[in-house]
């Protein structure tokens, strides 16, 4: 049986009869082969770049590419594989040339039958010629690598007849010794090469070898030619041979310089790191994960947890029961977490408690070490002691936190005087001495004294932020801060942060922590106007502050306590609101502890004079004019004006005319007073005329008149010539049934 299963062959020929010929010559001598036949000069050179061919079969001629040039172009391209003519004619000359260019063989078509002997003979010689090119290279590359490790590792390799006295060295101790590989190596010039003070030692080791036929290891060091300083270690042993004088000492020789001066400068640093561990009660420490145990303390890791260095690194048992007991429980867990998830960085702080019972407290870090083959093997950190930091980070930050509420009061101070020195006020005094103003004030003075939350009522620029104001001056948050909140004036989505605060990150564009206003009016009172315009979940949160003094910023979790008197005001019918499921009536009842009803300033008509009489002196101090009486004419129209928008309407158009005043006479133009006009001599009923001890019987007489009606024309509040809302607000607080008054 061949030794050759299946031969590729490559055929170049232009008949195909002569491939098949060829083919089945082959295969009557037991050669199985598959033949593939070409006939161009691509096609060939197109299956040699394959390279997928065993023997090259190729006829001389060919209609438009000859022999020679496929072989030399065989030669170029898969040199090792065997390739032989067969030809019909091929002359001496050109086979002689075939042979000198590398062809294997040539045969004759006519002699088929050699064509296998050839072809054997052909593929022999290729897999000798394979195997000795494998050998050659191998050999080569072996000394490559001896050669190229010897540099690698500066060792050198040396050898000595002990009969012949012949001694041979590599290269690399060429380089080690710094001689010229020229020079033939002797023990002498080794001798002579080595440091004064280490040639005697050498010297006696070279002759104990010799004489006793045993092997070395010895390190000295050699002077070079610089004076420089190098050390060596030099390991040999004795080889006996067959025959006496084969008695052999091998040997190598090995460049510790940096290895010496690594090793010193090891020394050096281990003692500089014990120093520093020493100097920052900095200890390190090492764990042996598969033997769960510690495997290295340094000396300082061994006093800052109280262990003795000669007993060796404790069982970690021991060591955990150094720890404190209310923080071994989360060391194990932090600890033991990190090793099993290998984590990455190792970082906690911890306490222990040393023998003589001091407490220390410790920061460890650490990380994972992996062995060669990658493979988890310890965990190696550090321990500081940080006691000192511990106690002077916790007196840092009972100082900062005594600062920072200093900083809060200060900065709760500063918003509630900038904003009242900024407020535009209506006016800086009450005016005024008409028996409703007069009824006011005396509420005023008997709600001042409390804590009671108070609910004022009126329409709009009747001075209700003023009553409320009085109220905070007169009561015991006097000395505390006056903080004002037009509800209307705030977005709906902003409400709750502007009155309870916010964390830094509550929501988009919260950048930083804000105080809210029920903050910055602790210990005095916070003045909510136009609460009709409060969104409902603001309602709530309110209605929790009023019942159990206490609320969250936006965003947080704390609870915070809010020691702040409530001062309400609204312009609305709250009722209306409350039957329109707009307002709580829960929260209406909570801030309408005292209801004050602000009277319109058509109700208090005797106090026009006076008004006009203080706004004219407040502006015309300002503009520097001086105006010294009114137009009768001008204050009586001022009378019989319905004053819709009450005392602030009164007050723009005093300001508008003492800018436009160009005599001593004060005039009003007729154009700016657009409300209706009420006749001066109106005697109708108005509660405001009426004692405060008579309110009682005739509310509930207009009731009676009006059939239980409270608003519109014919209602009960026009009858007493006050509001619909001032006129509920009496009859809850008079605590009179408006139902018993309707008739069907």
């Amino acid at each position: 049986m061949s030794a050759y299963p299946c031969l590729r062959i490559l055929s170049l020929e232009d008949d195909p009869n002569d491939t098949e010929l060829i083919q089945a010559a082959l295969e009557a001598e037991g050669l199985a082969c598959k033949m593939i036949r070409v006939d161009t000069q691509a096609a060939f050179r197109a299956y040699l770049e394959k390279g997928e061919i065993d023997l090259i079969l190729a006829d001389y001629t060919l209609p438009s590419f000859d022999g020679l040039s496929a072989l030399r172009l065989a030669m170029s391209t898969l040199p090792e594989v065997p390739f032989i003519f067969v030809s019909g004619t091929l002359g001496e000359e050109v086979a002689i040339e075939a042979l000198q260019i590398g062809a294997t063989d040539y045969v004759l078509k006519t002699r088929l039958s050699r064509l296998a002997p050839s072809v054997l003979r052909a593929l022999r010689e290729a897999s000798g010629r394979a195997e000795r090119r494998q050998a050659l290279k191998a050999l080569r590359r072996s000394e490559t690598f001896l050669a190229e490790a010897q540099r690698l590792s500066r060792t050198g390799s040396f050898g000595e007849n002990l009969s012949t006295g012949e001694v041979y060295w590599s290269a690399e101790t060429y380089r080690i010794f710094e001689c010229d590989p020229a020079i033939t190596p002797t023990v002498d010039l080794v001798i002579s090469r080595t440091h004064p003070a280490d040639r005697d030692r050498l010297h006696h080791v070279f002759e104990h070898a010799s004489a006793d036929q045993g092997d070395f290891d010895i390190e000295h060091r050699l002077i070079a030619d610089d004076g420089s300083v190098k050390y060596v270690r030099v390991v040999a042993r004795i080889v006996r041979g067959d025959e006496p004088e084969g008695l052999q000492i091998i040997g190598a020789v090995t460049d510790v310089t940096d290895a010496k001066r690594a090793e010193d400068a090891l020394r050096r640093s281990e003692a500089y790191l014990a120093d520093a561990q020493s100097l920052t009660r900095t200890g390190s420490w090492a764990y042996d994960v598969a033997l769960g145990k510690g495997i290295h303390w340094s000396r300082e890791n061994f006093r800052l947890l109280g262990f003795d260095p000669e007993g060796g690194v404790p069982p970690h048992e021991d060591f955990l029961q150094r720890i404190h007991p209310e923080d071994r429980e989360n060391y194990i867990k932090i600890f033991d977490g990190a090793i099993a998830q290998q984590q990455p960085n190792l970082d906690f702080e911890y306490r222990v408690v040393l023998p003589s019972g001091e407490t220390k407290h410790i920061h460890s870090v650490g990380h994972p070490v992996f062995d060669a083959s990658g493979n988890f093997s310890e965990y190696v950190g550090t321990a500081v002691d940080v006691t000192e930091q511990h106690e002077a980070r916790a007196a840092l930050e009972s100082a900062f936190q005594e600062i920072q509420a200093l900083k809060d009061r200060l900065y709760k101070e500063n918003i509630a005087l900038r904003e009242e020195i900024v407020r535009t006020s209506m006016f800086e005094e009450i005016v005024g001495e008409s028996p409703a103003l007069r009824t006011v004030l005396a509420r005023v003075t008997k709600v001042a004294p409390t804590d009671s939350t108070v609910m004022i009522t009126g329409e709009t620029g009747t001075g209700k932020e003023l009553i409320a104001r009085a109220i905070h001056k007169r009561s015991r948050r006097a000395a505390g801060a006056f903080v004002s909140v037009n509800c209307a004036a705030i977005p709906a989505s902003l409400i709750s942060s502007e009155l309870f605060g916010h964390e830094k990150g509550a929501f988009t564009g919260a950048t930083q922590r804000r105080l809210g206003r029920f903050e910055l009016a602790e210990g005095g009172t916070l003045f909510l106007d136009e609460i009709g315009e409060l969104p409902p979940e603001t309602q709530i949160a309110l209605l929790r502050v009023l019942q159990e003094r206490e609320f969250e910023r936006v965003g947080g979790t704390k609870v915070i306590t809010a020691n702040v008197r409530v001062i309400a005001a609204t312009n609305r019918d709250l009722q209306t609101a409350i039957d329109a499921g707009t307002f709580r009536e829960d929260l209406y009842y909570r801030f309408n502890v005292f209801p004050i009803a602000m009277p319109a300033l058509r109700e208090r008509r005797e106090d026009i004079p006076l008004l006009v009489e203080y706004f004219i002196d407040r502006y015309s101090s300002k503009t520097g004019k001086k105006i010294h009486s009114v137009e009768k004419s001008t204050l009586d129209r001022l009378k019989q004006y319905a004053w819709p928008g009450n005392i602030r309407e009164l007050q723009n158009i005093v300001e508008r005319s003492v800018i436009l005043c160009e005599s001593e006479t004060f005039v009003v133009d007729e154009s700016w007073l657009t409300g209706r006009f009420d006749p001066p001599d109106r005697t109708g009923p108005t509660l405001l005329k009426i004692p405060p001890s008579e309110e009682k019987k005739a509310i509930e007489a207009a009731l009676a008149d009006a059939q239980g009606r409270v608003s519109g024309p014919t209602g009960a509040a026009a009858r007493l010539g006050i509001p619909a809302s001032t006129l509920d607000s009496k009859i809850k607080a008079l605590n009179i049934n408006k139902h018993l008054f309707r008739t069907n």
